[in-house]
């Protein structure tokens, strides 16, 4: 018998021993690949960009917030699409999808015709799949598992982010440096072509998708997730939470990396190496999230975790030069992504339980599209506040916003989710990042 209190998993005393199965061993294949394609090319654009085309900040910072602006809007109509149809060629189309825009890059740069206009069209083309591939894995996985499975699938897929998140960026930078500027845009569109594979080697039966009611696509659809999210009265926290602590965090990386390689004047290795050694709390977090579920509760743990991760990015406003400012970074870092690695999995574990499987797809979807938005609101609106205050005072000002970040969360352990159990033997990773969606 499960609990759901503990979020499906059994309660007090030793759980038992989950084996999701040989499909969502594909599955977690193909995310594990792309996820490391694109932690090998973490940064590649703005490099080439600047590099290349003698880009500018302002047109570096608009690649970075246009880029996921303009895909999160495109994606919008995408989220009811993927709801009526069935999800594993949806996931493989966008691999492949992401993996040809990405080579146009390479391709342009070898011929000597790349341009700025190119990099930002593959940036929306890329946001815009990423987006489309999260709702359809989210669909896919709940259908794939029983719901007492997705604190562990999910869990899984927090591991491997911050697994690669460690090896990807500084392995991306060798690669650079001994074969060029576009080498791991050549490596993250590999990484999504086996993950399309790795999806193709799944076999199996996917159920049907759920029929649409009046059989023809209606304007409303493109506002149900947003309705579902709205309307339950667990999830509308949390998806507020999501979206202001993403936007926040996210908005401040900029104006830290001006602060610490500029004006403090530390070497990029360093930098480098600031946030890729605390991605190891990311890793204990993820392993940590089904035990801490197991024994105190999903609810307790969700708004325990997500509280202690609004207090660490505050410090960040501190940090100074040499071997202190360094160990300061790193620590509050990893104060930061041991907490989310807790949190995102549970959380998303959690979402998937509340959601109606015949809504699953246009909710992810909505989830997407906001964060996505606010991240690049919020980045837009701190470059700004960067500009006029300075690096420190506007991530100190971001810090103190997200002290608040808490009050948000779901202040109470709700009733049982609305769609049951997901169907045992019948189809997305937590994706989050630092704090990311």
């Amino acid at each position: 018998m499960t609990d759901t209190k503990s979020g499906g998993l059994r309660g007090p005393g030793r759980p038992r021993r989950q084996r999701p199965g040989r499909p969502f061993g594909w599955l977690w294949g193909a995310y594990g690949t792309s996820a490391l394609g694109t932690w090998l090319a973490f940064g590649a654009f703005p490099l080439i960009a600047v590099r290349v085309l003698h880009a500018g900040p302002a047109e570096v910072a608009a690649l970075a917030c246009a880029g996921a602006a303009v895909g999160a809007a495109a994606a919008v109509p995408l989220g009811p699409w993927v709801e009526f149809r069935r999800k594993r060629p949806v996931l493989i189309a966008t691999d492949l999808v992401r993996c040809a825009a990405l080579l146009t890059v390479p391709a342009g740069y070898a011929l000597g015709v790349l341009t700025f206009l190119q990099l930002l069209l593959v940036s929306v083309v890329v946001a815009a799949a990423d987006i489309t591939f999260r709702t359809a894995s989210g669909a896919y996985l709940k259908n794939l598992l029983p719901a007492g499975d997705l604190l562990v699938a999910n869990a899984r897929f927090e591991s491997t982010t911050w697994t690669t998140t460690i090896v990807g960026p500084p392995l991306g930078g060798l690669v650079t440096g001994l074969l060029g500027p576009v080498a791991t845009v050549v490596a993250d569109a590999a990484g999504y072509l086996l993950s399309a594979l790795c999806l193709g080697a799944m076999g199996g039966h996917e159920p049907p998708p759920p029929p649409r009611e009046g059989g023809r696509p209606r304007a409303r659809d493109l506002l149900d997730g947003w309705r579902h999210l709205l309307a339950d009265t667990a999830l509308r926290p949390l998806f507020l939470n999501a979206a202001l602590f993403n936007g926040l965090v996210m908005a401040t990386s900029p104006l830290l990396a001006v602060l610490m390689l500029g004006r403090l004047g530390f070497e990029p290795w360093q930098y480098g190496l600031a946030f890729a050694a605390p991605s190891l709390g990311g890793l204990l977090g993820a392993r940590l999230a089904r035990p801490l579920v197991t024994r105190y509760g999903e609810h307790r743990v969700l708004t325990l975790s997500g509280s202690l991760r609004a207090l660490w990015s505050v410090g960040l406003a501190f940090v100074g030069p040499g071997t202190g400012g360094l160990l300061l970074v790193m620590g509050v870092e990893c104060g930061l992504i041991l907490c989310c690695g807790v949190f995102n999995p549970v959380s998303a574990a959690y979402r998937l339980r509340r959601t109606p499987s015949e809504r699953v797809a246009r909710t992810l979807s909505a989830w997407s599209v906001t964060t996505k938005a606010a991240t690049a609101l919020f980045t837009a609106v701190w470059g700004v506040l960067g500009t006029l205050l300075g690096p420190r005072p506007a991530i100190a000002l971001a810090g103190v916003f997200l002290l608040a970040t808490p009050l948000l969360l779901p202040r109470r352990d709700p009733a049982p989710e609305a769609s049951g159990p997901a169907p045992a033997g019948a189809g997305g990773p937590s994706g989050d990042g630092r704090g990311r969606p």
